[in-house]
């Protein structure tokens, strides 16, 4: 049969993979009939949901797969008449596997896709990932001795072993059954070009989020040391080229950035763009593989990529610009990658509508719904996590103050410049959480124009002073950094409810920001500023809802002099303490979006208050 002779029907297995994915989209969008063989009926789902949000249009099939059963997908390959490609994506990328659940996972799974293929009747490819430093083995030294096996997979760890193996296997089974066949040997997989998306979290990524954590010493490798990535979707595309291609039957085909710098070049580089700080120190990796794996936190495993090894990449440079496959620019790619990753706290937070953003040159970040007019500038020593519930509520976003939760900057001396940033493409609605509703009030006095409305929600400069004295900020820095999750929970609430929802809070705390959080506290006590802040709010003349918990009140002259304001509405949450958000979500989203409420006058309480930080 030539090729085309039948429409293009692309079996993909791993489907629910990064790989697969991307693959899968990639297929469907280049005309190809699609099939996606998972394990479970809702990774199928799984996989439709991916791809329709990523801008598909035209619908894929589904169907499951067992590598364990006698066939491993019902019907076998009869029921399959249409297919003309398969892609295998399925195995395991998993460090620390035994070598028996390794070969299981990649050797298997590889002799019983070829013994499947065999079988199809318009078959005309089959597309396998191997890898770059496993890709080329002889397929006439299968079947391997034991001998020989054993001594494979101790010098190589079980997963690059079982990839070795599977290599070799899959050449050896195609050339026997005579099944036609490609294999692509990426390098380390990095997201999308454009957006960095992402949900592998192993290998480079995690060295990224040492470096990210502050708890890197020193950087791996020397000048030399070459640890080359590709992006996802760039792999996705050569995949449903070669495919279809008769000049790449046959073929291996290396493919990853030969541009990608040194290791710990590339390192330094996304640490820069991080924001973080990054050692300057460098470790050759022959001293990381003598040293303890609990001084150097490295995988044994994942060492041996680490090398000054060269790849044969001509024939996949020559086949991309043969199909005008575009290599992304690997250091954008990169820092979109290590964006993403950090905006998902490295996998901690894989909920969508969170990204960095630039605002007055400063790193941003934003969580919801991206462009809403309803801003949410949170207090302290929370971070925007602890809003996206209620952001969600009522289709906001939510950004971190400069230098505080994700978002890059020193702190308040920021924000002469950040706020007209933020506020450009206005109005909105502002709605700012104590120290947030500092910073909401100076961006309407200073730019009326673009502020719709505020909704100031315990604002501490309308409340008793209860900041910290300048002098002891240094003490209350280190306190923010030991705290734990259930104390601080019982501090900003009164209870440890709320331990969970304020994890990322603390990590942030550990991280980077308790220093900065507790200068922002030591300037919350300044007479003058309050003083500026009280004033400021008097001059808006747009509508302003104060909203605040009746165990944390704002001072009774706070509420005589705004009860003589026609544009100002004050509001009691009965029950809540300084952080709402945390303990009285539903009210504040009911509220925000407009809902009367009875209770609209704020009263004195005499009772406790746990009225926390800003």
């Amino acid at each position: 049969m030539t090729p085309h002779e039948n429409p293009r029907h692309a079996l993909v297995f791993g489907a629910s993979g990064m790989v697969g994915r991307h693959l899968v989209l990639s297929l469907a969008k280049a005309g190809a009939n699609v099939t996606a063989a998972v394990r479970t009926a809702e990774s199928g789902a799984g996989v439709e949901r991916w791809a329709k949000e990523h801008g598909l249009t035209r619908s894929i099939r589904t169907t499951i797969v067992d590598f364990d059963a006698p066939e491993i997908i019902a019907g076998g390959p009869s029921a399959f008449p249409s297919i003309t490609e398969i892609h295998n994506c399925a195995g395991s990328y998993r460090f620390g596997m035994t070598a028996q659940e390794a070969r299981s996972a990649n050797v298997g799974i590889v002799e019983k896709l070829i013994d499947f293929a065999g079988d199809l009747p318009n078959l005309q490819r089959v597309v396998h990932v191997s890898g770059y430093r496993v890709g080329g083995q002889d397929p006439k030294t299968v079947p391997w001795s034991e001998d020989h096996r054993a001594a494979v997979y101790k010098e190589l760890g079980a997963y690059e072993a079982s990839k070795v193996e599977s290599d070799a296997i899959f050449q050896a089974r195609a050339l026997e059954g005579g099944v036609p066949w490609t294999i692509v040997n990426p390098s380390s997989l990095i997201g999308d070009s454009v957006t960095g998306e992402s949900d592998q979290l192993i290998g480079l990524a995690t060295t990224i989020e040492q470096i990210w954590q502050g708890t890197v010493a020193a950087l791996p490798g020397n000048g030399s040391t070459f640890l080359p990535v590709v992006t996802v979707d760039y792999l996705a595309a050569f995949m449903t080229a070669a495919a279809v291609d008769p000049a790449a039957a046959g073929k291996a085909y290396w493919i990853l950035d030969d541009a990608t710098p040194p290791l710990a070049d590339l390192l330094t580089h996304v640490g820069r763009h991080l924001g973080v700080n990054v050692p300057r120190l460098r470790m050759p990796i022959g001293i990381i593989k003598r040293l303890p794996q609990r001084i150097t936190k490295a995988d044994p495993e994942t060492l041996t990529f680490m090398s000054a090894d060269r790849y044969p990449t001509e024939s996949a440079v020559e086949f991309a610009h043969k199909h005008g496959i575009q290599m992304p620019d690997v250091l954008v790619s990169v820092e979109r990658w290590a964006d993403h990753l950090a905006a998902h706290r490295f996998g901690a937070d894989m909920s969508d509508g969170r990204r960095f953003v630039d605002v007055g040159g400063l790193r941003t970040f934003e969580l919801g719904v991206p462009g809403s007019s309803r801003v949410v500038l949170p207090g302290l020593p929370v971070n925007a996590d602890t809003w996206a519930a209620v952001a969600s509520g009522i289709g906001a976003r939510v950004v971190d103050l400069p230098g505080l939760g994700l978002s890059s900057g020193t702190g308040v001396q920021d924000w002469e410049q950040w706020l007209p940033a933020l506020l450009d493409g206005g109005p909105v609605d502002l709605i700012g959480h104590s120290i947030g509703a500092a910073a909401a009030v100076l961006a309407a006095y200073q730019l009326p124009a673009q502020v719709k409305s505020l909704t100031l929600i315990a604002p501490f400069f309308l409340q008793a002073p209860r900041g910290i004295s300048a002098k002891l900020w240094p003490l209350a820095s280190a306190y923010l950094r030991h705290i734990d999750a259930a104390r601080l929970s019982r501090q900003l609430t009164g209870s440890e409810a709320s331990a969970a929802a304020l994890t990322s809070s603390l990590s942030d705390l550990k991280r980077s920001s308790a220093k900065r959080v507790a200068k922002h506290l030591a300037l919350a006590g300044s007479k003058q500023w309050r003083a500026e802040l009280r004033e400021a709010l008097g001059r808006f003349s747009g509508p302003v809802r104060i909203i605040v918990g009746s165990e944390d009140p704002i001072t009774p002259g706070a509420v005589e002099q705004l009860e003589s304001l026609p544009n100002v509405e004050l509001i009691t949450v009965t029950g809540a303490g300084h952080h709402p958000q945390l303990t009285h979500g539903d009210s504040l989203v009911t509220l925000i979006n407009g809902m009367s409420r009875v209770d609209t006058a704020p009263k004195v309480s005499t009772a406790d208050r746990h009225t926390g930080a800003l």
